[in-house]
């Protein structure tokens, strides 16, 4: 039998659906379920995109997890089945079937192994209509690797057999028989040949639907024009680099006019908390006179961004999603930094004494768009006032 998961879990499972469709990213719609976004991105790959239908709308009959859980504490405490019936509000027949189908011979009965036989046993799937009618499914296929859509695929399935019931699909069925693992009658691989190409189906929404991370961010539309030109210091761009695995990350700001840069210390990782504690300490050591602005992308990460505006003092504006060349001199002096800090490798390694003799490095070599000065040169004055 496998290990217990929240893969058992349909309760569970449908509030996480339920959050992904309402427009939560992974991490938000994880919260309720009191899980990882591993695990989020684990129940979405599995499903491949697709929200299960079982466990939207569980029967009353079905003992819950919690009730299972409430069978094993009663019963090893010696309280009797009616006993035990009365405080779950089942009745003690009940209580007995559960006790005899569901606890593994030669143990004693446990919630999680109950509810995963319980769970095994329900799983009754209907054989897909792809499996059973093999020349239906040689004829998806083909239509699929001619990059027809599922749609078009259900619509000349109608005229080219006209007469033949057994010759119909739906694009849904022919969805779920890619995406689904359960239901994968149809070679994975021809997600391909779809027009998005993906490998996992993204929840439907409606337009708008999608929740943005970052309240009432400032568009970089709306920064003064004074930035644009770089004639007056104190304009910043700022990112994150990320270390193996997405768990570590250091932070990068880097002034416009001059490419100074200096680089932000998160060692205990890069949430909205950690970032703006970070962010507003390394911030607060620069003068007045350079904390005009600062430019960031639309990471969670800077979800707390009004509380660094209140404290430093520095205006903060956001990219377009997927822009990088809005932040053009960060995202180089990144590719820079990646000599000192290599990709895949773990940045919490690094102390904050390292970063900033990385940063006085850096800032000490000479730029050819600064006419081969160096950023510390142009710098130095305004960081003295």
């Amino acid at each position: 039998m496998a290990k217990y998961s929240i893969l058992f879990r349909p309760d569970l499972l449908q509030v996480f659906w339920a959050g992904m469709q309402a427009g939560d990213f992974i991490t938000d719609a994880v919260i309720p379920i009191n899980t990882s976004r591993r695990t989020g991105r684990t129940v979405l790959a599995a499903a491949g995109g697709v929200r299960p239908r079982r466990g939207r709308n569980l029967k009353g009959r079905c003992l819950t997890f919690a009730q299972r859980e409430e069978i094993a504490i009663l019963y090893a405490q010696g309280l009797s089945l009616r006993a035990i019936g009365e405080v779950i509000g089942r009745s003690a027949s009940t209580v007995s079937r559960e006790l005899r189908r569901n606890t593994k011979p030669g143990t004693a009965y446990r919630a999680t192994s109950a509810h995963m036989l319980a769970y095994e046993r329900a799983s009754r799937p209907k054989p897909a209509k792809l499996h059973t009618n093999m020349a239906l499914r040689t004829v998806v296929e083909e239509d699929l690797a001619k990059k027809y859509s599922p749609e078009q695929i259900a619509g000349r399935l109608r005229v080219q057999f006209p007469d033949e019931e057994e010759m119909r699909v739906s694009p849904e069925t022919i969805y779920q028989s890619l995406y689904v693992q359960s239901r994968g009658t149809l070679n994975r691989d021809l997600t391909a040949c779809l027009r998005t190409g993906r490998a996992v189906r993204r929840p439907s929404r409606k337009a708008g639907q999608r929740k943005n991370r970052i309240p009432d961010m400032i568009n970089i539309s709306q920064r003064p024009p004074e930035v644009e030109d770089r004639a007056v210091p104190g304009h910043w761009e700022g990112d994150l680099i990320i270390g193996k695995g997405n768990q570590t990350a250091i932070g990068t700001l880097v002034e416009r006019t001059t490419n100074y840069t200096m680089l932000v210390h998160l060692p205990d990782g890069y949430k909205a908390e950690q970032m703006r504690e970070a962010l507003t300490a390394k911030i607060k050591t620069l003068p007045q006179a350079l904390r005009h602005s600062l430019t960031w992308d639309q990471g969670i990460e800077m979800q707390d961004w009004k509380t660094v505006k209140m404290d430093t003092g520095i205006e903060i504006y956001f990219c377009d999603p997927h822009s990088p060349w809005q932040r053009g001199i960060n995202e180089n002096t990144n590719g820079l930094l990646r000599q000192y800090f290599p990709k895949g490798t773990d940045l919490s390694i690094h102390s904050a004494q390292d970063l900033d003799w990385v940063a006085a490095e850096l800032n000490d070599r000479p730029r050819k768009r600064l006419e081969f000065k160096k950023p510390i040169e142009l710098i130095e004055p305004l960081l003295l006032q």
